[in-house]
């Protein structure tokens, strides 16, 4: 598949990743491409040993979720152009992969998973920290940011220095 012609977006069912396609399609005709919307499943480690893995149902789950996820960003507008596939792997690494070439990487902020304390999923920042190409981090209305504390001038000075 060709990288340079296309966004990559990661899709994972969350609120971001929907509205990461949604700015991933309004960024893409700028940027001479189309998007791919990429949805990544993997089969848990801890599971290994103790249940013979479902991969059929782990991989229906996750088209189903991408799915529902270009409807819910689209409705029955879908972009002509956009073209989607679903990865065995683990996100960051198989995002990091697809991206490869592409114009842009787009990720929600926050998926299903982690932890609530982080400021970046560790998706996205592994994909900021790793991918080749520009990675643009979506956030949504929802995300809260009442635990930040911007400070300015001296206060920053004094706040760094103990």
């Amino acid at each position: 598949m060709d990288g340079e012609g296309k966004v990559v977006v990661g899709v994972d069912g969350s609120d971001s990743s929907v509205e990461a396609l949604r700015l991933a399609a309004r960024l893409a005709p700028g940027l001479g491409a189309r998007v791919h919307a990429v949805a990544c499943w993997h089969f848990p480690e801890m599971y290994a040993g103790y249940i013979p893995p479902d991969f059929e149902a782990f991989e229906t789950s996750a088209a189903k979720l991408l799915a529902q996820s270009v409807e819910k960003a689209f409705g029955p507008d879908v972009p002509e152009t956009l073209t989607s596939e679903l990865v065995r792997g683990p996100a960051p690494a198989t995002l990091v992969k697809a991206a490869a070439g592409a114009a842009m990487l787009v990720v929600g902020r926050r998926g299903h998973g982690g932890f609530m304390g982080l400021h970046l999923g560790s998706v996205s920042t592994a994909c900021v920290a790793h991918a080749e190409c520009p990675v643009l981090v979506v956030h949504t209305k929802d995300d809260h940011h009442s635990n930040h504390h911007f400070r300015r001038g001296a206060a920053a000075k004094d706040a760094a220095t103990g």
